[in-house]
C-alpha cells in the first residue's frame, strides 16, 4: 500500500458479486482499506469477519505518466 493499489472482489448478502479497488497513491492502512472498499464496492451490511473472509484482495502497481495528446496517439 502507497505503492501498491489494491482491488477487492466479493459476494454479498444476496450471492451478488461486487468489486472495488483503491489506486496506489489512494490506498490507505490495509484493514481500513478493506473496510471502506467493501461499502465502495455496495456493501451496506453490517462489516463483520465473516464478510471480510469473503473477499479476494489482489494487489497491484500502477505507473503514471505525463504525455501530450499527439505522444498518445503515436503509442496507440
Amino acid at each position: 500500500i502507497g505503492v501498491h493499489g489494491i482491488w477487492i472482489e466479493f459476494v454479498d448478502d444476496y450471492n451478488r458479486r461486487r468489486t472495488a479497488t483503491y489506486l496506489p497513491e489512494v490506498a490507505e492502512e490495509q484493514e481500513e482499506a478493506v473496510d471502506s472498499l467493501l461499502r465502495k464496492g455496495g456493501y451496506n451490511g453490517r462489516i463483520t469477519d465473516k464478510i471480510r473472509s469473503r473477499v479476494v484482495l489482489t494487489r497491484y502497481q500502477s505507473a503514471k505518466y505525463v504525455i501530450t495528446y499527439e505522444e498518445y496517439l503515436e503509442h496507440i
